[in-house]
């Protein structure tokens, strides 16, 4: 033959991919092979063409190549096909999908190539043709994981559940499936059943030889639990694996996820730092990191952080959220467009949504806000798109809305203080709710005496109603476990508004030492020092509309609360 093939697969196998495009051309153009007379050889040099096209992301020029490929395929005799499948089964090059070259000609995994090629362009739909071509008997595990995605993708659950349950009847430990099958609401049970299913080459239960892999049925309960928003009973388990597994990245990870979506940013933080001290390179959840930097306002470690992200791969929809975050404070609108990036990038990427949604809300957007946090909603619930929803319903007086979305959360996580406060802000947003708002935020504090964010939201209803002391007393007995800024500002807040000037102005100092960045402190001392130089802190300045603007968007702030 004029053109070895064995040459253009190992340029292939070596990466070498413009190379074996160029040598490719001169192998499908040889006179040496006539596409009427040797169909079958015209067909395979396409195929060996078109894996090195589809390495080398030229997506659509792969697609044409493989089609083209298939049809010499198709016109080749019976006798033929067969002689030349036995022939060339001798060849020593895996037919696997996985390594994208052919020693057989499989119509089926020629297809999957077509499939994964308009997967990778975003084409769920003509993906999911192609692979629906495919007999469910003949998809081996990466055919079933293929079909799995795009099934998910276009939400077609039911379909996405068969095809996850076949991957994990393939290989018990491909942690993906289990996660994608405790999100899609599998059971713990649904998921450890499918093991014993699985056989290895001797034809024996896979199982029956791995007592020790009691910690893989750990790991499916605390997926599962995560899944049902069971935060607590995750982390603990995820805790417990972390004993078995010290220093397991991916569990730091999860662990850490877990920890920022249920508010418990210090220890998030630790987890993040952690991961990071371990395997500096990491991307995975490190826009999750980037966000808990932001609201410690720890701007220094956030733009190294940033920095980091892009030298590793300015690519991938976790650095586009992390520039988001940066961003968010110099220019909004160029904030919102990273996170739509990210979301261009992969419309899965949950972050995404959530950093969008938060930046909208920001700039009194509501209506889009609620388009950002529902996407996310359908994804995967949590309790940051539930808190958005109601936030945004509120901002544009939507009560009932943002009632039935409160209440939507308390059914989904009936142990969640978090939940509880969520329906007590909506009620506590109008002065006939105050009285149920009250108590929902104290249902909140009896299920999770720690909870800052329910201390806070009674103690300005207290303000409010005018009780003062209430407030004051509140907040003074969760400063003594709690060297938090938030409290010292809501302190300062109270006493300046009841003229006990020097107590505020200790308040505000002790919230600036805790957090020189913390806005609310640096407004309300600038405020206060208004006051004690007898100047009236409401007077207009230059900027007056502004001011205005302002003051109004405060008042807003206070009637939501």
């Amino acid at each position: 033959m004029e053109v070895p093939k064995e040459q253009i697969t190992a340029l292939i196998d070596q990466g070498l991919y413009d190379s074996a495009q160029m040598l490719g051309c001169f192998l499908v153009s040889s006179s040496a092979i006539n596409g009427e007379t040797s169909p079958h050889l015209k067909a395979e040099n396409l195929i060996i063409l078109g894996d090195s096209l589809f390495r080398d992301r030229e997506y659509r020029r792969a697609i044409h190549t493989y089609k083209q490929a298939l049809h010499y395929y198709k016109i080749v005799p019976k006798q033929n096909s067969t002689s030349s499948r036995s022939s060339l089964s001798t060849s020593n090059r895996s037919s696997s999908p996985n390594s994208f070259n052919v020693s057989a000609i499989n119509e089926n995994e020629v297809k999957y190539k077509i499939a994964s090629c308009h997967f990778a362009l975003g084409e769920t739909k003509a993906a999911i043709v192609e692979m629906e071509g495919i007999p469910s008997k003949a998809r081996n595990l990466q055919m079933s994981l293929l079909m799995a995605k795009l099934y998910r993708n276009s939400r077609h659950n039911r379909g996405a559940v068969a095809c996850y349950k076949e991957c994990l009847r393939h290989c018990p430990f491909f942690i993906e499936a289990i996660t994608a099958l405790a999100e899609l609401g599998a059971t713990p049970k649904d998921i450890i059943s499918l093991f014993a299913q699985t056989t290895n080459r001797s034809g024996r239960a896979l199982f029956d030889h791995l007592d020790s892999s009691r910690w893989l049925q750990r790991y499916v309960e605390a997926q599962c639990c995560i899944a049902s928003n069971d935060y607590k009973g995750g982390l603990e388990l995820f805790a417990e694996l972390l004993q078995r597994f010290p220093n397991n990245i991916h569990i730091l990870l999860e662990m850490a996820k877990v920890d920022a979506i249920i508010g418990k940013n210090d220890e998030a933080i630790i987890n993040f730092e952690k991961v990071r001290s371990i395997d500096p390179y990491i991307l995975t959840y490190m826009d999750e990191y980037a966000m808990l930097l932001k609201v410690k306002c720890d701007y220094s470690k956030l733009s190294k952080l940033v920095h980091d992200l892009l030298s590793i791969d300015p690519s991938r929809p976790e650095v586009f959220v992390a520039l988001s975050v940066l961003w968010e404070r110099k220019d909004e609108r160029g904030a919102l467009s990273y996170a739509e990036k990210s979301i261009r990038i992969d419309e899965r990427h949950i972050p995404g949504y959530i950093m969008k949604g938060n930046l909208l809300l920001s700039m009194k957007r509501p209506e889009a806000a609620v388009i950002a946090f529902r996407g996310a909603q359908e994804l995967r619930p949590d309790l940051r798109s539930y808190q958005g929803l109601v936030h945004s319903y509120l901002q544009f007086s939507k009560v009932k809305e943002a009632l039935y979305a409160a209440r939507e959360a308390m059914k989904a996580m009936p142990q969640s203080a978090k939940a509880l406060k969520l329906v007590g802000d909506v009620h506590a947003s109008n002065a006939s709710g105050r009285e149920k708002a009250k108590k929902f935020y104290e249902s909140a504090l009896r299920l999770e005496p720690g909870y800052l964010g329910a201390a806070l939201a009674l103690a300005e209803l207290h303000v409010i109603e005018g009780r003062n002391g209430d407030a004051v007393s509140l907040l003074e007995r969760y400063l003594k476990d709690w060297a938090d800024d938030s409290l010292h500002v809501k302190l300062a807040q109270v006493f300046a508004a009841t003229n006990m000037l020097q107590e505020a102005l200790s308040h505000y100092e002790a919230a600036l030492r805790i957090n020189s960045q913390n806005e609310a402190a640096k407004k309300g001392l600038e405020r206060l020092e208004k006051q004690m130089k007898g100047v009236d802190p409401d007077a207009p300045e230059e900027d007056e509309e502004n001011e205005v603007e302002d003051a109004e968007g405060d008042q807003e702030e206070t009637d939501l609360l």
